[in-house]
């Protein structure tokens, strides 16, 4: 069975269709990576994962279990069982790091004082910044700011870490310690992972499986090696990163 399943799942925001009729599993341990257009539902389908939205239509399971009709209550307990690193890392400015870290350990769990300050100091490590509990995030630099945010994803052991564009704003040096960071815990946690982003160089890197998603349906599902082999203008363009005569007809004097 698949971990994670969305079936004929449709979104509307008024007129404007973001997902139609789409359907998706992905298999417990992997890495899957979500590239599109803007405005092609990335975000969207990450948000009906983790029960942040409902579809319209469609259902959306995790673990075997129907998700989209859960109360709010009890999806608390399945988004336990996710990491999410957010954007621009969403770290609370005036928490130091240490605090930003066991805050959802002091929400969720019942653990000691001691405990929480033992698990902290254990994830900063498994991100490459021991030590640094007493730093406030404007201290750091953004690629550090990325780090923390990830090991607070990571506090309460996550079955399943979504990422949504964690190499935005980054250089190429760090978005790669980024991408390093994405394949250790992989390895080590043996976590399933999620990846939104438009950095085909990071997708290449992390990915098991690349899912293209194309006005709001699948347009390609495969490996990093066939995605680059699509003869698909459309899949082919995007790979490439070069604009069409579309997107360039307003530019032409």
């Amino acid at each position: 069975m698949p971990l994670i399943e969305l079936r004929n799942v449709s979104k509307a925001f008024g007129r404007l269709v973001v997902l139609d009729d789409l359907s998706l599993s992905i298999e417990a341990g992997h890495s899957v990576v979500i590239i599109g257009a803007s405005g092609t539902g990335k975000s969207v389908l990450l948000k009906h994962i983790v029960g942040l939205l409902r579809p319209d239509s469609g259902e959306v399971y995790f673990d075997d279990h129907r998700i989209d009709t859960l109360r709010e209550s009890q999806l608390m307990d399945v988004r336990q069982r996710f990491g999410f690193l957010f954007q621009m890392g969403a770290l609370f400015d005036s928490n130091t790091v240490g605090e930003n870290i066991a805050f959802p350990l002091i929400e969720h769990t019942h653990k000691s004082p001691d405990e929480v300050k033992q698990l902290v100091a254990e994830k900063l490590a498994m991100v490459g910044l021991p030590g640094i509990e007493s730093k406030m995030p404007a201290q750091l630099s953004g690629g550090q700011r990325k780090r923390v945010a990830l090991a607070r994803a990571i506090a309460l052991g996550p079955e399943v870490i979504l990422y949504d564009e964690p190499t935005t704003g980054l250089d190429p040096v760090r978005s790669d310690v980024i991408n390093q960071l994405i394949l250790k815990l992989q390895k080590e946690l043996k976590v399933t992972s999620i990846t939104v982003t438009h950095d085909m160089a990071s997708a290449f890197k992390i990915a098991d499986r690349i899912v293209m998603l194309h006005e709001g349906t699948i347009k390609f599902d495969g490996t990093p090696a066939e995605i680059q082999a699509s003869a698909d203008p459309i899949v082919k363009q995007f790979v490439s990163g070069e604009a069409g005569e579309a997107e360039l007809a307003g530019l032409r004097a």
